[in-house]
């Protein structure tokens, strides 16, 4: 049995140590805003927070989690997580959506830590997040807009 602190609440997970931690939110806790993308991590659909870090729950064990805490697309709160919402609304970023939760989860991770980004570190921050639409340009201008509404 793995404790896991998820969205601020406490759950118990009967399952192997060894499982992608994705699997474990989206199979044991019923959270499927997390999407499985290729499973490696290099498509970043599978982005979650790990005390307040994006990771990429595909590759991260649950035995690895230890006392973390993990936040995933479903538990995002506070003043980023609303602005980088709101602006992927107000620009119509999504297409197909499917892999904007991770993008908006590595978003809100780099607006966390920078409220004032570059295009160079938005581009940095959102590298290996992959959008088969290509809303790339949509996306940084979102973080843009974001990273305006919090100054």
């Amino acid at each position: 049995m793995t404790k896991l602190t998820l969205n601020g609440r406490t759950y118990e997970v009967d399952a192997d140590p060894e499982m992608p931690l994705l699997w474990a939110i989206r199979d044991h806790l019923n959270l499927t805003g997390t999407k499985y993308g290729c499973g490696i991590a290099q498509c970043g659909a599978c982005t979650v927070h790990l005390d307040g870090q994006p990771v990429r729950s595909c590759q991260t064990r649950l035995g690895d989690v230890g006392e973390g805490k993990i936040t995933t697309i479903e538990g995002i709160s506070g003043p980023v997580a609303e602005a980088v919402r709101t602006a992927w609304r107000q620009l119509d970023v999504v297409q197909c959506g499917y892999c904007q939760s991770g993008q908006m989860m590595s978003a809100i991770g780099l607006l966390s830590e920078n409220r004032k980004p570059s295009d160079a570190d938005i581009d940095a921050a959102m590298d290996g997040n992959v959008c088969r639409c290509g809303t790339y340009q949509r996306i940084r201008a979102a973080i843009h807009d974001a990273a305006r509404s919090l100054a």
